[in-house]
């Protein structure tokens, strides 16, 4: 494994999600990242069923090391200073003020290490009327007009994982790592602020430049009927999507898979604008014809045909996909618990080398002894494998 961030040291006071993704996605890089957390209950996100290794918490902490300290009582806080000392970065997802509370604000970091990246994030912003208001993912998608993108009209309800808590940890990790790269360059260490809501509204750009540029308000189905996308059940009750976008090619690719071209001489669906227009149509006439055979079927005419395609896999499914598993993209460690723990591999590849190594994230306080007189070197994990 190619570790391009190694060397650089990150602090991470992050709990649930958005804080520690990005955490998680330097560590995926190479840099050692030390998990500060409370001591008897850690990162909220570690509760489960009476336990403190939840499958939400392993989601966003592997490669990284667990110290438990209450910065607020002073000996503790001393051991604290002494990670600060020697990090890189420092990483919160505070709501605005609560850091200078527990004595780890920007200006007492700085203080202790001039040359720390101080990243904080935040649900709305450090400053103005919303500033403290609480906010989790619905919320900040719901704010940043995203929500409204996805809800079935037909069914309101939130739907999906976690989108805006973990595109925030992208958009931390993004900044972070600017940063490092100025600092390396001219020895400027800045301070890093951004919020959710701004991040999902930046996530959301493609609807805003829709708005201004055409004075179009985009709703849930303006996107997949551009786009030409679809879903659709197989004879066997499992499902397929489709993306067929605008060259003709794919469309003709699909009437010969379909075997039915003269679906395409319908006036409403002889081309690309009258498709956009009549895809609640179109839909209507590929539904029987896909129930005829087997999603494994479509597949095979599909793919023979080169159509854009895939089989809509439930998360049971995906390991088993040949790609994959050629890909190498779910990978294992030992479990701090006993057994094995599995995960999906960094997407990244350098110089053709997949990161297949993992460390399992860190049971609570793991490295209070290896850690507890300032920053000591991370022990080599032992030996991972991979499908």
């Amino acid at each position: 494994m190619i570790k391009v961030l190694a060397g650089v040291r990150v602090l991470e006071h992050g709990t649930f999600i958005t804080g520690p993704a990005a955490a998680m996605l330097l560590a995926d890089l190479g840099a050692d990242v030390v998990k500060v957390e409370l001591p008897g209950t850690g990162d909220p996100f570690r509760a489960f069923n009476g336990g403190l290794y939840s499958p939400h918490y392993q989601t966003v902490n592997r490669n990284k090391r667990s110290v438990t300290l209450d910065t607020r009582q002073p000996a503790d806080r001393e051991k604290f200073d002494a990670l600060v000392q020697d990090a890189d970065v420092y990483l919160q997802n505070f709501r605005p003020g609560f850091a200078e509370q527990i004595g780890t604000g920007c200006e007492r970091l700085r203080g202790i290490n001039p040359q720390l990246i101080y990243c904080a994030i935040s649900g709305f912003g450090v400053t103005g009327p919303a500033a403290q208001r609480p906010a989790y993912d619905s919320v900040a998608q719901a704010a940043s007009g995203f929500l409204g993108l996805l809800v079935n009209p037909g069914n309101p309800r939130v739907t999906g994982p976690a989108i805006a808590d973990l595109v925030t940890g992208f958009y931390a990790a993004y900044g972070i790592l600017g940063a490092l790269v100025e600092r390396e360059k001219t020895g400027t260490a800045r301070r890093i602020d951004l919020s959710m809501f701004e991040a999902m509204t930046h996530f959301n750009l493609d609807a805003f430049q829709h708005l201004f540029s055409a004075d179009e308000v985009m709703g849930p189905y303006s996107r997949p009927s551009v786009s030409q996308s679809y879903v659709l059940e197989c004879a066997d009750g499992k499902w397929l999507a489709l993306h067929m976008s605008s060259p003709e090619k794919f469309w003709q690719g699909l009437a010969t898979a379909m075997e039915r071209h003269d679906i395409f001489q319908d006036e409403r669906f002889a081309s690309r604008p009258a498709r956009i227009a009549h895809q609640e149509d179109l839909i209507q006439v590929l539904r029987p014809i896909f129930r005829q055979h087997e999603r494994r079927e479509w597949c095979r005419r599909l793919e023979a045909n080169d159509v854009p395609h895939s089989p809509m896999y439930t998360t049971a499914e995906v390991p088993d996909d040949p790609q994959a598993r050629h890909l190498q993209l779910f990978v294992e460690t030992g479990h701090p618990l006993g057994g094995t723990f599995r995960t999906v591999r960094s997407p990244v590849s350098f110089d053709g080398e997949r990161p297949l190594q993992v460390s399992a994230p860190p049971v609570l306080g793991e490295h209070n002894e290896e850690l507890a007189h300032g920053w000591q070197p991370r022990a080599t994990p032992a030996k991972e494998t991979s499908e």
